[in-house]
């Protein structure tokens, strides 16, 4: 009673709000840049995106008996709501919508900057959460829409949007930040997101919902627009020393060696600025996923069994092998009968060999058994746009197109593979020339985080089955697997959730 109303009413100094923090065109770019950081992080690509990935497909198997038991768990189908790896990146992707909703509510109160840098730097923030949203709805379904940071506890409680609303808001905002974003960027500012990057993702988008009409035009602006090409050297998509190349559409960038182990600032470090690929799937490390047989079965060779026309380099540059030189041919792969201390050999065309990763691995230049490096992940390249391209005039019965589309692929000079059709790969039909791009999707993007999207788009949209290609997944059953489960913590924080919003089968 001795206090007036005008004593009591203070703001905290210390208590800041993102209204109040992005004032101006410095404190906004850190804020769009904390978005870049966070999808850099251990939760995302620094380790456990590209895991959830690639133990969803059919491209790996376990490189031994040391690979960790979540992580096996999501290899053979016995994953459940408590999966460690899948829920770190289930955080990841709401930790980086908030950070990007943060930067969109705080814009309006931005000061001292120009229309065009302002309308950028939200069509980035907007972009960076459209990415995130894609990834969650395709790994688990509908999920919480949540545009806007929370007001409240009872704010951050949202209930689970359908599929359908979520497609809708992101082709919403793929459409409109289009005009905002740059077509490249210079200096300090590359590996931003960019137009092309919106409309690559615009049409992957309407190609998961099987909407080949809507995809086509977004894809061809890219195609057309001038800014992109194949590189010569299929390998310099994937060498610390060529990022941000020609065939860039898309990456996340690593400047450094200090790779956050646990993600917690207190091992090795507490940045973000390596990332754990090399460490994870190299021959001469911890060799914790190796590449399926169906794989390397995949790739066309000269063998007395397998009489194609020519070997596929790509072969060479995306796996090891037995007697394979590498740390810039100082060493050499070498194979013992139990494979090694990783174990897991496999019997490629009749002989036992230890068979590991290369791609996005620095043994090409090094020989060490613990490395955390600066190797960019590639998101979205030129080759993508241009096998999707086929694959939607492949829709429409448009053959020879789809066959151009298909060669380009394939006559990258670093490639140089005949041409489509050939003895195996025909191009005459709908349903054979479905086939070729599946195998030519296949073999060129190994490893790269899309082929258990394109398996589960295809089998949803009716096409796996439907072209003759069998299940690759021996664990797969319908109505369960599409999805992975929604992690109990979900269930635990979010009060607009309950038990029949879990995904089927769980």
């Amino acid at each position: 009673m001795a206090c007036s109303d005008t004593l009591l009413d203070k703001t905290n100094p210390n208590g800041g709000t993102p209204a109040s923090f992005y004032a101006n065109e410095n404190q906004l770019t850190a804020g769009v840049n904390a978005i870049y950081a966070s999808i850099q992080s251990y939760n995302l690509m620094g380790r456990e995106w590209f895991f959830t990935n690639d133990l969803r497909g059919d491209e790996m198997m376990a490189g031994g008996g040391q690979l960790e038991a979540p992580r096996l768990a999501l290899l053979i189908g016995t994953n459940n709501t408590t999966n460690a790896v899948a829920q770190s990146v289930y955080t990841g992707l709401a930790q980086t919508i908030l950070r990007a909703n943060e930067v969109i509510d705080g814009s309006v109160n931005t000061k001292d900057i120009s229309d065009a840098t302002l309308a950028r730097l939200v069509g980035e923030a907007k972009f960076l959460r459209a990415w995130s949203y894609y990834e969650w709805v395709t790994l688990w379904g509908g999920v919480p829409l949540i545009t806007a940071v929370p007001q409240s506890i009872a704010d951050a409680s949202q209930p689970r949007a359908s599929v359908d609303e979520i497609y809708t808001f992101l082709i919403n905002d793929l459409t409109a930040i289009q005009a905002d974003l740059p077509i490249s960027y210079s200096g300090k500012d590359v590996g931003r997101a960019t137009r092309g990057a919106a409309q690559a993702l615009l049409g992957r988008v309407y190609m998961t919902k099987g909407d080949y009409a809507a995809a086509k035009p977004e894809l061809l602006k890219v195609y057309n627009s001038g800014t992109y090409s194949l590189v010569t050297n299929y390998e310099d998509n994937f060498k610390e020393e060529t990022p941000f190349n020609a065939e860039s559409i898309f990456e996340i960038g690593y400047a450094g060696t200090n790779f956050n182990w646990n993600g917690t600032g207190d091992d090795n470090g507490s940045n973000n600025e390596g990332i754990s690929r090399t460490q994870e799937y190299s021959a001469i490390a911890w060799r914790n996923l190796v590449p399926a047989i169906n794989l390397l079965n995949a790739y066309e060779a000269t063998t007395a069994t397998v009489p194609d026309a020519k070997t596929d380099p790509r072969f060479k540059f995306n796996f090891y092998s037995k007697g394979d030189f590498f740390n810039n041919g100082n060493s050499q792969i070498e194979v013992t009968a139990d494979g090694g201390v990783q174990g897991n050999t496999v019997t490629y065309q009749g002989v036992a060999q230890k068979i590991s990763w290369k791609k996005y691995t620095s043994l090409y230049k090094n020989n060490s058994t613990f490395y955390t490096g600066p190797m960019n992940l590639r998101i979205i390249r030129f080759a993508e746009v241009i096998v999707n391209l086929a694959e939607c005039e492949i829709e429409v019965g448009s053959l020879a197109q789809a066959t151009t589309y298909l060669n380009l692929i394939r006559s990258r000079p670093g490639v140089a593979m005949p041409a489509l059709p050939t003895s195996k790969y025909l191009m005459d039909t709908k349903t054979n020339a479905f086939a070729s791009l599946q195998h030519e999707k296949m073999v060129e993007f190994a490893g790269e985080q899309l082929r258990n999207k394109d398996i589960l788009r295809w089998r949803k949209n009716g096409k796996f089955v439907a072209y003759g290609i069998s299940e690759p997944i021996s664990y797969f059953q319908a109505n369960k697997y599409e999805l992975l489960p929604i992690p109990q913590v979900e269930f635990s924080t979010n009060a607009k959730l309950v038990s029949s919003d879990q995904n089927p089968g769980y």
